[in-house]
């Protein structure tokens, strides 16, 4: 049986899920890449569900799931656990702050639980969720939404390539 090693292309399926048991993501069904800045159209998740493609070593997705497929055979599954600090970095309250209405732009009318993006005065782009908002503000988080979370990885190599 051929095992995976560093630099082979391999199709993986995988479940993400948190502590509480919540799935964050899966390809085995319809996602929306919560669990990495992939960016890339065909990296077997956004939004369709089926195997992800990816190189192992490439840095395309979390190292310890890369790792963890180094030795696996077609058809071999594994559990990798990856520690918040880790994946999205521990929750940082100084990344939540409140901007007076009076500062946004007229034709925003932000609500709970949006996702935006900001830019400053140097046009530099920053993602938000919305957690507050009221007459006077609105409050913004900045941090990852998985930001804080352990993530637990069920994965099973589909095949090597």
């Amino acid at each position: 049986m051929t095992l995976a090693k560093k630099g082979d292309t391999v199709r993986i399926d995988y479940t993400g899920t948190l502590e509480d048991g919540t799935v964050f993501d899966s390809t085995l069904e319809a996602s929306d890449c919560g669990s990495h800045d992939c960016g890339d159209d065909d990296c077997g998740c956004g939004g369709e569900p089926g195997p992800m493609e990816l190189t192992i070593g490439a840095g395309t997705f979390f190292p310890k799931v890369e790792e963890a497929l180094i030795g696996m055979g077609s058809g071999e599954k594994k559990t990798v656990t990856i520690p918040a600090a880790e994946a999205f970095g521990e929750y940082d309250d100084d990344m939540v702050f409140v901007v007076p209405r009076s500062d946004l732009p007229a034709d925003l009318t932000p609500a709970v639980g949006d996702e935006l993006l900001l830019s400053g005065d140097d046009d530099e782009e920053i993602g938000v969720t919305v957690i507050d908002a009221d007459d006077e503000s609105v409050t913004f988080d900045a941090n990852h939404p998985l930001a804080g979370e352990d993530l637990t990885f069920d994965i099973a190599l589909v095949e090597i390539l």
